[in-house]
């Protein structure tokens, strides 16, 4: 039973992400940037912002890891397979006729396909990012993580960056304020294929591999069908705040429920008096009237 399970993994790790996988990627990205407000207009008004936008959205990934460890930000323009084939994908989805390709993405099954293949090529960007931080520095786990998670999930910083130039940016939406889903996993991810790069977690590259990717379809998948954002880490979150910050926590509920205590002899006992001496005020002059 060991062998299938390890030729499985194996061969799972072997998968190329060339060209089904990546243009899945390229199709979720660029109709996420479809769905913004005004990306119609703007395809049709200036295409060029609109194609560097695209651009952004399927490798800012890349981008900011090339950023973090000193390289080119725009070495991604030297991948020309890659860049014809998320151009084709950009030029198809805002300029189809009839706009078929938003019709046919439309399709709950089309966009679970698409959205769980899109979840595989994540993996392999963690591992990437991980074996290219780990060729400039050694070993350093602290910048493998980093640049993990900046190429699984980078992009929604490099995006952020570009709608803050355009003037779209909004602080709710940030990714550094709160993080969202992706960019959590990823993060774990990323942590979780450092400690095996280091020899700290016991398990084979290929089946972390394919375990991690399971996990990350299976919630994807369920989040869609269910549309419902509540499958998140929130009970893992939750246990580990209160593991690491439950004391801090419960000294400054503490601190609220004392502070009207320590007020009671400044103004709010100032207050509270006359409230009280109100009913008896009313019974003398009721008296007085008698």
């Amino acid at each position: 039973m060991e062998y299938p399970w390890n030729e499985l993994t194996l061969a799972f790790s072997r998968t190329s992400m060339f060209p089904f996988f990546d243009i899945a990627h390229y199709l979720v990205s660029v109709m996420a940037l479809k769905q913004r407000p005004g990306a119609v207009a703007t395809a049709w008004n200036n295409p060029l912002s609109s194609w560097l936008s695209a651009m952004l959205h399927c490798f800012g990934g890349g981008i900011l890891a090339s950023i973090l460890l000193a390289e080119p930000p725009l070495k991604f323009l030297t991948n020309h397979t890659n860049i014809l084939l998320a151009s084709s994908i950009w030029y198809i989805v805002f300029f189809c006729p009839r706009d078929l390709v938003s019709h046919g993405y439309s399709h709950l099954p089309i966009q679970l396909l698409a959205a769980g293949m899109k979840e595989v090529t994540r993996t392999w960007k963690i591992v990437g990012g991980i074996t290219q931080a780990n060729s400039y520095y050694k070993n350093s786990w602290i910048v493998m993580i980093a640049v993990g998670w900046a190429r699984g999930a980078g992009g929604a910083i490099v995006v952020a960056c570009e709608q803050l130039l355009k003037g779209d940016w909004k602080p709710e939406g940030d990714e550094w304020l709160k993080m969202s889903f992706p960019s959590k996993v990823t993060l774990l991810g990323s942590i979780v294929f450092t400690f095996q790069h280091t020899k700290h977690l016991g398990i084979s590259k290929h089946d972390l591999i394919f375990l991690y990717t399971i996990f990350l379809v299976t919630i994807k998948v369920t989040m869609m069908m269910t549309a419902d954002s509540a499958v998140t880490l929130a009970p893992f979150e939750d246990t580990l705040t209160r593991m690491l910050f439950g004391r801090q926590q419960q000294f400054s509920l503490n601190e609220k429920k004392t502070e009207p205590k320590t007020s009671s002899n400044g103004s709010a006992s100032s207050v509270s008096k006359p409230a009280t001496e109100a009913p008896g005020a009313a019974k003398r002059h009721a008296k007085k009237e008698d």
